[in-house]
């Protein structure tokens, strides 16, 4: 069953394949915890099992994609006849707040771009992806899969293939594409003809994985003396928020990210106004 479920969410709902991986993790965990075939299982199965993760030290926000998880394989088990009544229908969703992602400043960003060792081996190739990962505000998946053939420095832009295969058209800054001009020359000889075409690749000349990525962000933030958590996606995170605060029409951001809908992208206007507010409240006397 969970074959067929991953066929379809991958398939027919089109989701990534990191999405896919981790919906039918969660609904494995939870079907080997309570041995339960899916018609035996209850509500109360359910809530007893997120009372186990809750205690565990699950947070609220992966306790609500847990019950996503599970929400989607048994409406799936309705539609194939497995079940009658979809079991989650009952059991309730943890409250959460508006979710606003960590976001660095400018001045961050400029010292996790400067920390980076340009005479190091792989110097010139980890400032490319960072100035690809702020300058054009993708997913790190995105950047991992960037192809050659997709980078036009001359037009100044890149072709970029996002979720659900759907391509969208982001500029390409000066700054980034100067990096990657600068980072051609030592790009190492790709490992298979299947690899030709990848802009980013490791020393063994296969693509950079996202696993790579998260590391190499990390530990450049590290050098920058950033003490804030972050990842690639903050990087993207940073990109639109600096677009609205300067001025940035809202839909032109949501094409640039690549977002279905324009309430994905309104929460960097909540982190813009959360950012004034901050700095008001610090700046003013009785602050």
């Amino acid at each position: 069953m969970i074959k067929d479920y991953r066929n379809y969410l991958r398939i027919e709902r089109r989701m990534s394949p990191s999405t896919v991986t981790s919906y039918c993790h969660d609904v494995e965990g939870f079907l080997e915890y309570t041995d339960l075939v899916p018609r035996a299982v209850r509500p109360e199965d359910i809530e007893r099992y997120l009372g186990k993760v809750t205690a565990d030290g699950l947070s609220k926000r992966s306790t609500a994609r847990l019950i996503s998880s599970l929400r989607s394989f048994f409406s799936w088990c309705v539609e194939e006849g497995e079940i009658k009544d979809n079991p989650c229908d009952r059991v309730d969703a943890p409250k959460l707040g508006k979710y606003l992602p960590e976001v660095l400043s400018v001045d961050e960003v400029t010292a996790i771009l400067d920390s980076v060792d340009l005479s190091a081996r792989f110097g010139k190739r980890d400032r490319a992806i960072l100035e690809v990962l702020y300058g054009c505000g993708l997913r790190v998946s995105e950047a991992a899969a960037l192809k050659l053939s997709h980078v036009h420095i001359d037009e100044g832009f890149v072709d970029v293939i996002g979720k659900g295969n759907k391509q969208r058209l982001v500029p390409l800054g000066e700054m980034a594409a100067d990096a990657i001009v600068a980072y051609l020359p030592e790009r190492p000889e790709p490992a298979a003809r299947a690899f030709d075409d990848y802009l980013f690749l490791n020393r063994f000349g296969k693509p950079i994985s996202r696993v790579s990525l998260f590391n190499m962000v990390k530990q450049q933030a590290m050098a920058a003396g950033i003490q804030k958590e972050i990842s690639p996606h903050t990087f993207r995170h940073s990109f639109a928020t600096h677009l609205i605060e300067n001025g940035a029409d809202l839909r032109m951001v949501q094409e640039m990210l690549g977002h279905e809908s324009i309430l994905t992208t309104e929460i960097y206007t909540h982190i813009d106004t959360s950012t004034w507010h901050k700095t008001i409240l610090e700046h003013h006397p009785e602050g």
